[in-house]
C-alpha cells in the first residue's frame, strides 16, 4: 500500500473528531439566513468528510446562534437525564436558532439505495461493497504549504459512515450530536447517489439526492437538501483496499486522502 507518511497521524485527528472537504473547498460558503441554523447548512455537511470542512460548514450561520441555546440550557440547570428540560426550558431560543421553524415538508426516505441506479456498465469490486467507516483524514495546505487547521468550534462530535452497495449505490452519512446542535437536538445528516467505477482504481460519487432527519426542538424533522438551487457537488477518488481498510485520494493536486475501517460487509 502506498506510504502515507507524510499526512498528520491518524490518531490526532480522531482526538477531537471523526469526519475534511467531500466537496474540497467549496468555492462558496454555504447560503445562510444570517444568525440560524438552516438547510444550507446541512447541505454544506454532507458534502463534507472531515471535521475541519464541517466545523466550516456549522460557523456559516450557526456559530451564535448555537452559543445562545448553549447559555440558555446552562441557565436552565437541567438535568443530564432529564431530555424534555431544554425543549421546555428553552424552546423560544432553540426556534430561533433553527431556519426548519414549519412542519417538515416531506417524509423521510429510510432505504435510498432502493431507488438508486448504477450510471455505469462496470460493476462495483467487490472490495468496496460494505459498511465503512471514517478513521482518518490527511489535512489540507494553506498557501505556505503547511498543514492547516480550523479550531473546532462548536464542538466536533461528528461520526462519518460510508454505505456502498453492490449495485453501484452510495450513502454518505453524518451524525450530528447534542454536543453540537444543543441539549435535545441531533441530526443524521445523508447524501446518497451512484458509484461510477473508472478504470481499475478511481472511483466517481455522483450524488443525487439527501436528507437530514432528527429531532430539533422537540420536534421531529426530515429536512430536503437536493432541491431548487442546492446541489451537492460529486468527486473523482483514486480508492485501494488492504485488509479492512479503505482509502479514498483525491483525484486533484491535493491528493487529500480519507481512510475508512471497515465495519460491516454486504449480504
Amino acid at each position: 500500500m502506498r506510504s502515507i507518511g507524510w499526512f498528520i497521524s491518524l490518531g490526532f485527528l480522531l482526538s477531537t473528531s471523526l469526519g475534511a472537504a467531500w466537496a474540497q473547498e467549496a468555492s462558496e460558503p454555504p447560503r445562510t439566513v444570517a444568525g440560524v441554523c438552516g438547510t444550507a447548512n446541512w447541505v454544506c455537511v454532507a458534502e463534507c468528510i472531515d471535521a475541519d470542512c464541517i466545523d466550516q460548514c456549522l460557523r456559516e450561520g450557526c456559530e451564535e446562534a448555537l452559543a445562545r441555546l448553549k447559555s440558555c440550557t446552562l441557565k436552565a440547570q437541567c438535568a443530564p437525564d432529564d431530555t424534555q428540560c431544554p425543549a421546555r426550558a428553552c424552546s423560544a431560543t432553540c426556534h430561533q436558532a433553527f431556519e426548519p421553524a414549519p412542519p417538515s415538508p416531506e417524509e423521510e426516505v429510510s432505504r435510498p439505495c432502493e431507488a438508486a441506479r448504477r450510471p455505469s456498465s462496470a460493476p462495483v469490486p467487490k472490495a468496496l461493497v460494505g459498511t465503512w467507516r471514517l478513521s482518518a483524514a490527511s489535512l489540507p495546505e494553506v498557501e505556505d504549504g503547511r498543514p492547516h487547521r480550523i479550531e473546532p468550534h462548536p464542538r466536533s462530535d461528528y461520526a462519518r459512515s460510508l454505505l456502498i452497495t453492490p449495485d453501484g449505490c452510495f450513502v454518505l452519512s453524518t451524525a450530528l450530536k447534542d454536543a453540537t446542535l444543543g441539549e435535545g437536538n441531533s441530526l443524521a445528516v445523508r447524501a446518497w447517489g451512484s458509484v461510477e467505477v473508472v478504470g481499475k482504481d478511481t472511483l466517481k460519487l455522483r450524488t443525487r439526492d439527501g436528507q437530514a432527519v432528527g429531532p430539533v426542538c422537540a420536534e421531529a424533522r426530515v429536512i430536503p437538501l437536493a432541491k431548487g438551487k442546492l446541489r451537492f457537488r460529486g468527486g473523482a477518488y483514486r480508492w485501494e483496499v488492504e485488509r479492512r481498510t479503505l482509502t479514498l485520494t483525491v483525484d486533484d493536486p491535493s491528493q487529500q486522502t480519507f481512510q475508512f475501517e471497515r465495519i460491516r460487509t454486504a449480504k
